[in-house]
C-alpha cells in the first residue's frame, strides 16, 4: 500500500465514527475521559504523507504496523490501539489545524511521532495549552526537551545538541591542536548543533577558526567550502541536510582538501548523501549512530533485530530494511508501548507523562548496545547517547565506546 493510499484509507476509516465519540470532553474531564476507554486507546500522529519531506512518512506505516502486531497480541492491558494518522505535508499551519482535529474531534489520548521541526514547533504551545502529551515528537530540536516551559512535549532522537558535545569529544581526543571550521544550516538544526559543539569544547572553542551558516535557498555549497579550505582548518564539522552534505562531500575532494570530516547524522545517509556525493570522496568520513543498521549481517544473531526482522515479515514485508527511517520508526512505537503498559489501567494524560518521564535503563530492540533511553522529570530528552562511526568501502563501521552527550551536568 502507497503512503497516500494508507492515508485515503485512515480518512474513510474515521467517518465511521459516531457524533458521541467525536463530542470534546469538557475541560473537567479530559484528563481523565479522553482518549480511552476500557476497550480503545486513540493515539494521534502527524505525517507528511504528501509534501516534500513525504519519503518520512514510512516512519507512520512502520508505527501504524507496529501498533496492528500488538492489537494481534491481544492489546495492551486488554486494549486495542487505534492509530489516526493525518496528513501535514510538512507544513506548520496544516500540522495546526490536523491537530486540533486529533484533539478536539476524535479524543485522542496524545499525539505521538510527529514529525519534523517546523511542524511540531507549530503544535507546540496548543498541545501544552490542552494538556495533551506531545510524546516522542520525531525531531532533535532541543526545545522537544524542555519540561519547565513545555511540561506537555517529549522529544525521541538524541537532541542535536548532544549530538554536537559528542563531536567536541571525539574531536578533543583524536585533535586537540586542531583548527575546526564549520558549515551550518542556518535553523534549529544548525544552531542547536553548533551549541552543542562549543559547550563540549568549553576552554577549547577558540580551536574553531570558522563558522559560517547558510540557507537552504542557496544553490551551491561550493564557496563555502572553498573558505573553509583557505581558513587553515585540518577539522570540518558539516551540519548540513542531504543536499548540501553530498554538495561539500563533492567540493571538498575537487578542492583536494582532506580535514578530519564530520558530517552531522542527519545526512549520514549513504544513498541519500554518500552515494551523490561519490564513495570515493565520501571514504573516511566520520558521523554518530543510536540505531542499529538494519542491513549491516552483524546485527544477524543479535536477538532484538531478529525480532525486528520477525515483525517486518509479518506485517511490512515490502519496505526497504536498509532505510534508518523502518527502524526509528519501530524503535519510537516499541517505547510507547513501554508507557502505555507501564500506565496500567490510569490512562489519564498526566499519568503518561509520568510514566514517559519515569524510563531508566530502557532499551528498545533497535538501539545499539550500551545506549537506552533515560529520562527523568526534569530531562526529557530520552537519547542522549552516540557511538562514532566511520564511512569505509560501501558502509559505516562503529568505533570506539558509547559517548554520552547528556545536556544536563
Amino acid at each position: 500500500m502507497s503512503s497516500l493510499s494508507f492515508c485515503r484509507t485512515r480518512r474513510r476509516a474515521l467517518l465511521v465514527l459516531s457524533a458521541a465519540a467525536l463530542t470534546l470532553a469538557s475541560p473537567a474531564l479530559a484528563d481523565s475521559a479522553a482518549g480511552s476507554d476500557d476497550r480503545v486507546i486513540r493515539i494521534g500522529n502527524l505525517m507528511p504523507y504528501s509534501g516534500p519531506a513525504s519519503a518520512y512518512s514510512i516512519v507512520g506505516r512502520i508505527e501504524q504496523a507496529y501498533f496492528k502486531m500488538i492489537n494481534d497480541q491481544g492489546g495492551i492491558n486488554g486494549r486495542r490501539i487505534e492509530f489516526i494518522s493525518y496528513d501535514d505535508a510538512y507544513n506548520p499551519a496544516k500540522a495546526v489545524e490536523q491537530v486540533r482535529k486529533l484533539v478536539e474531534r476524535d479524543q485522542v489520548l496524545l499525539v505521538f511521532s510527529a514529525m519534523g521541526t517546523p511542524t511540531n514547533a507549530a503544535i507546540q504551545k496548543y498541545l501544552n495549552l490542552k494538556q495533551v502529551p506531545q510524546l516522542f515528537a520525531a525531531t532533535g530540536a532541543t526545545r522537544f526537551g524542555d519540561p519547565t516551559a513545555f511540561p506537555w512535549t517529549m522529544g525521541w532522537q538524541p537532541p542535536y545538541q548532544s549530538e554536537g558535545r559528542v563531536y567536541a569529544k571525539y574531536i578533543l581526543a583524536i585533535r586537540p591542536q586542531g583548527r575546526i571550521a564549520v558549515l551550518y544550516q542556518n535553523d534549529d538544526l544548525g544552531r542547536d548543533l553548533l551549541k552543542g559543539l562549543k559547550d563540549g569544547l568549553g576552554g577549547h572553542a577558540a580551536m574553531i577558526a570558522l563558522e559560517e551558516s547558510y540557507e537552504v535557498a542557496e544553490p551551491s555549497a561550493d564557496n563555502h567550502i572553498a573558505r573553509m579550505k583557505a581558513s587553515g582548518a585540518d577539522v570540518f564539522v558539516s551540519i548540513t541536510t542531504p543536499k548540501f552534505a553530498a554538495q561539500s562531500i563533492k567540493a571538498a575532494a575537487a578542492l583536494d582538501w582532506h580535514p578530519l570530516y564530520v558530517q552531522a547524522l542527519v545526512s549520514a545517509s549513504i544513498a541519500a548523501v554518500l552515494r551523490p556525493a561519490g564513495l570515493d570522496a565520501s571514504q573516511g568520513l566520520v558521523s554518530a549512530a543510536y540505531n542499529k543498521d538494519a542491513a549491516d549481517p552483524q546485527w544477524r544473531d543479535d536477538a532484538g533485530m531478529q525480532r525486528f526482522h520477525a515483525f517486518l515479515d509479518a506485517y511490512a514485508p515490502d519496505v526497504d530494511r536498509g532505510d534508518n527511517s523502518v527502524v526509528y520508526g519501530y524503535g519510537a512505537a516499541q517505547c510507547l508501548v513501554e508507557v502505555l503498559r507501564r500506565a496500567g489501567d490510569d490512562l489519564s494524560r498526566t499519568n503518561i507523562m509520568k510514566q514517559a518521564a519515569s524510563l531508566q535503563g530502557y532499551a528498545p530492540d533497535t538501539l545499539l548496545p550500551g545506549i537506552t533511553v533515560n529520562t527523568a522529570a526534569d530531562d526529557f530528552h530520552p537519547i542522549e547517547q552516540l557511538r562514532m562511526m566511520r564511512f569505509s568501502g560501501d558502509h559505516w563501521e562503529l568505533f570506539g565506546p558509547v559517548i554520552d552527550g547528556r545536556l544536563r551536568d
